[in-house]
């Protein structure tokens, strides 16, 4: 089974290892949408694999911590790619939801990518 919760953030970035000349070079913003997937058996008793609260509670805070800021001012995110932002969140959610199979970043609505941890 797979589950799927979706959050939204408001972020300004700049890419700064692209040539001078790379519109993404300058300072601008982005609706991002991320999927966080996680993936198991349905517990039986509850027939869920697990709460979407649960998935809430522990990406929330992460969310929260990148809405309306300058991505490259955070820790670990000096060149904040849509790769780079997924990573960094399957990261963090990995420490409390060791079944997390996947974080997508939507950077734009056509444009996205998928980070399915180490190995995978």
């Amino acid at each position: 089974m797979i589950l799927e919760k979706e959050f939204v953030f408001d972020s300004a970035h700049f890419l700064p290892n692209v040539p001078p000349e790379h519109k993404c070079r300058r300072l601008h913003g982005h609706t991002y949408r991320v999927i966080v997937g996680v993936s198991g058996e349905i517990n039986e008793k509850m027939g869920w694999l697990v709460d979407f609260g649960e998935v809430k509670r522990v990406v929330s805070p992460i969310i929260e911590r990148l809405d309306h800021q300058l991505l490259n001012s955070i820790p670990g995110l000096e060149n904040p790619t849509a790769e780079n932002i997924a990573k960094f969140i399957f990261d963090i959610v990995k420490k409390d939801i060791d079944f997390v199979d996947f974080v997508k970043v939507y950077e734009t609505p056509t444009s996205s990518c998928v980070y399915k941890g180490e190995g995978k």
